[in-house]
């Protein structure tokens, strides 16, 4: 093998029409007849070439419709030569006998036309899968390049307003860290818990509870999840529960009665006190899952932040373990 290349596998050795395809054809023919031989001097078989079926199956499917055809025609031979009487002879041969060959080279044919059909169905659904997956991949390269874009951009003309300019950059930062999680599902969603780990991944682990059923959320839901938790996240690490060396957080989530619940609850941290008016970034944090007919429901109360995110089911995947 030369050095840098792939080791050979054995699906290489047996592409369609190749040598190694033929020689498992015959080997496959090969040991039916022995089995075939073995199995008649021990008791009298009618079904002479029934045993050969599968072997032309299989063959058929590895190799191709030729090597089908092949292992047809071999098989058919070495049935006809051993098996029919006068065995080991082609001639002469009896009308009765000469109905039963029939048949087989009949039935033959139509497991070769199965077969074959069936291999390119399936050849063709795994083009068009690792096409697909090829996209996704080229897809999600060209959007990091263009968050990377993006972020030095905002680097460059917030440099004057730092506060602002790290803001937004930990915004995206959270949304490129979910968009890495539906990528790695091949674009099917990212799980719940995986985005929380993700974002809570800066802070002290050991201080926060999560604890809630496996599910998958919605690519677009996954995002929109993503901006509040690191909303939540960024504000529990300036006023809340994550501003001091004693506070906790405990989030829990249910699928109950066709919705999906996360309770947000922060313990040990400093008194909360309720904002006196609430701003666009309040009023948009409270709306932001509108668009999912979800709702938003943030409670100041005195012994710690309370947040409850609440969506239909319609955007939620159960996560199917093996």
């Amino acid at each position: 093998m030369v050095a840098g290349t792939k080791p050979e596998t054995w699906q290489q050795y047996l592409l369609p029409g190749s040598a190694g395809a033929y020689g498992l054809a015959t080997c496959l023919v090969t040991i039916v007849s022995l089995v075939r031989w073995g199995l008649g001097l021990l008791v009298e078989d009618t079904f002479i070439f029934a045993a050969y079926y599968p072997a032309i199956l299989f063959a058929t499917y590895v190799g191709g419709a030729r090597v089908g055809i092949f292992a047809a025609l071999l098989a058919g031979a070495i049935g006809w030569w051993a098996f029919i009487p006068p065995h080991y002879t082609f001639f002469p041969i009896a009308s009765g006998e000469r109905t039963r060959v029939l048949g087989f080279l009949v039935s033959s044919a139509l497991i070769i036309w199965g077969a074959n059909h069936y291999r390119k169905l399936m050849k063709r659904l795994e083009d068009e899968e690792n096409f697909r997956k090829l996209a996704v991949e080229e897809l999600a390269h060209r959007l990091k390049n263009k968050l990377a874009t993006i972020q030095a951009i905002i680097g460059f003309q917030l440099r004057e307003e730092p506060k602002t300019r790290d803001a937004i950059l930990s915004c995206l930062t959270a949304l490129s860290a979910t968009d890495d999680l539906i990528m790695s599902a091949q674009g099917q969603g990212a799980s719940l818990r995986d985005i929380l780990s993700a974002e809570f991944a800066p802070y002290d682990v050991s201080r926060i509870s999560m604890q809630g059923p496996d599910c998958v959320l919605s690519p677009k839901l996954a995002l929109m999840m993503a901006l509040l938790v690191h909303e939540l996240a960024t504000n529990a690490a300036k006023y809340g529960a994550f501003s001091n060396s004693t506070g906790r957080l405990a989030i829990e989530w249910s699928l109950h009665g066709g919705r999906l619940n996360v309770e947000w609850r922060e313990s040990g941290g400093p008194s909360v006190h309720p904002p006196s008016h609430r701003g666009f970034g309040t009023r948009l944090f409270l709306r932001a899952l509108d668009q999912f007919n979800g709702s938003v429901q943030a409670n100041f109360a005195p012994g710690g932040f309370v947040c409850i995110l609440n969506v239909p089911l319609s955007e939620i995947t159960p996560s199917k373990k093996p």
